[in-house]
């Protein structure tokens, strides 16, 4: 495929800049599976990165499996989230010791060399464990294929939301008939929805908890609006930059008008946000992940994607996806039940919905049982309204990308740069990262595989 032949060291060395030392220290949290290997036929090597509640869903859906296919003895492993695991499964797949089966985050996938350090899907395989390309949604699908193949099959999405208060929004006149709260379609609105909901807000509690001065926050914060605005990346060669600084000027002075109006206290950051929710405050911005924190604590409260203040719906999303990590002689019984053993998931994540991901199987979110679900049948149009970042190599959950321009948005919203002079720091920021070289495979965004 035209890609340098790098060994391990040069790709330990091209990390090197990019991941922190202690890489390659990880957790093997097996769940017994080994106790079954004798009597099964064949194992399966699964790594995964998720831990709470995420790992006791998935732990729960693995049980199922083996349950249901005593044959295949499943034997897995969760490692550090974050980079740590993003360096160790690239190691693995160099030094051909990769697990038959992983997880990525799918905005991660195109920096991850596909065709050297992941193997495509078969899909006529999946297609035989009941998974097939009609069962997602095209645009989520699309963005699993690169250079023609499958190199990642989603299991989820996972959003950024808007949650409220129903006690405090019912006090204020902003629940409709049906309970939820009332439409929002332009900034003027949205403003206007916060300015009543203060006026109900108890005394020492913000209005809205926006994790201002978090840089992965504010990031996806920004992807969402920019999307919102029409506002693109790069162009399809990746060889130029084509952010639009007077759209992101736009989003930036939006997001910075939570503070200067006083809905945001800049005095409260990071979790203070969702702590505050859970005292009385009206409204927080965050990840689905923590519908069942808020569940579980038995409030009265919504969630939304986040607000459609431009016109155009749309919320940051990314996407828990399984991989097949490069195996020199992937084939043969083990491949097909790693094939079996993630079709399996994809197709049962009722489990996996409870801790507020949305299913990317979508006959799973039709059913009447995941339409009972409350509030992830609110936000479940999420799905059609998705907001990524661009698909380059250094795009991604933990990306580099994140790492330059999101302490650039919250240097904004915190009000220690302008929001123009922001955007052109953006522009800059992309400018040089489109010309950097992927570790993983020596070559620019310009240089690499053509997105399908």
């Amino acid at each position: 495929m035209g890609r340098p032949d790098l060994n391990r060291r040069q790709l330990l060395g091209g990390l090197g800049g990019l991941f922190v030392a202690s890489s390659f220290g990880f957790a093997a949290l097996g769940t017994g599976a080994d106790a079954l290997a004798a009597d099964a036929d064949t194992r399966v090597r699964y790594w995964n990165l998720f831990s709470g509640g995420d790992g006791s869903n998935m732990i729960a859906m693995l049980d199922a499996f083996r349950k249901a296919n005593p044959d295949i003895a499943v034997k897995d492993s969760t490692l550090q989230w974050g980079s740590p695991f993003y360096t160790k499964l690239a190691m693995a797949a160099a030094g051909n010791r990769a697990p038959d089966l992983g997880v990525m985050h799918l905005g991660r996938v195109t920096g991850f060399s596909p065709g050297r350090f992941l193997d495509p899907w078969d899909v006529d395989l999946l297609a035989e464990y009941g998974v097939r390309e009609a069962d997602f949604n095209p645009a989520l699908w699309k963005r699993a294929v690169i250079d023609g193949k499958l190199y990642a099959l989603p299991l989820d999405i996972h959003v950024q939301l808007c949650f409220y208060r129903k006690d405090v929004l019912k006090k204020a006149g902003l629940l409709g008939d049906d309970g939820r709260i009332v439409p929002v379609t332009s900034a003027d609105e949205w403003f206007d929805v916060l300015k009543e909901a203060k006026k109900a807000t108890k005394k020492g509690l913000q209005t809205i908890g926006l994790w201002h001065n978090d840089q992965n926050f504010q990031w996806w914060f920004f992807v969402a609006f920019y999307t919102q605005l029409g506002g693109t990346w790069f162009n399809a060669a990746g060889t130029e930059v084509t952010f639009d600084t007077d759209k992101a000027t736009q989003v930036l002075e939006f997001l910075r008008r939570h503070l200067t109006d006083g809905y945001a206290d800049p005095g409260f950051g990071g979790a203070a946000g969702a702590e505050q929710f859970l005292n009385g405050s009206p409204f927080v911005w965050e990840g689905n992940w923590s519908v069942p924190v808020y569940s579980g604590a038995k409030l009265d409260y919504g969630a939304t994607p986040l607000p459609p203040v431009f016109g155009k719906p749309a919320t940051h999303a990314e996407s828990h996806a399984f991989v097949l990590p490069h195996q020199s002689d992937r084939g043969g019984a083990t491949n097909e039940a790693a094939h079996r053993l993630a079709a399996y998931v994809v197709r049962h994540a009722q489990q996996w919905a409870a801790g507020g991901h949305i299913p990317a199987y979508t006959p799973t979110l039709s059913t009447a049982a995941y339409k009972e679900l409350n509030p992830q049948s609110e936000y479940v149009s999420a799905m059609d309204h998705q907001a990524t970042e661009p698909k380059v190599w250094f795009a991604g959950s933990t990306g580099i990308l994140a790492q330059r321009v999101g302490p650039i948005v919250a240097a904004s919203t915190m009000g220690s740069a302008r929001p123009e002079t922001a955007a052109r720091r953006m522009q800059g920021a992309l400018t040089q990262l489109l010309a950097m070289k992927n570790p993983m495979d020596g070559r620019t965004a310009a240089e690499g595989g053509a997105p399908a």
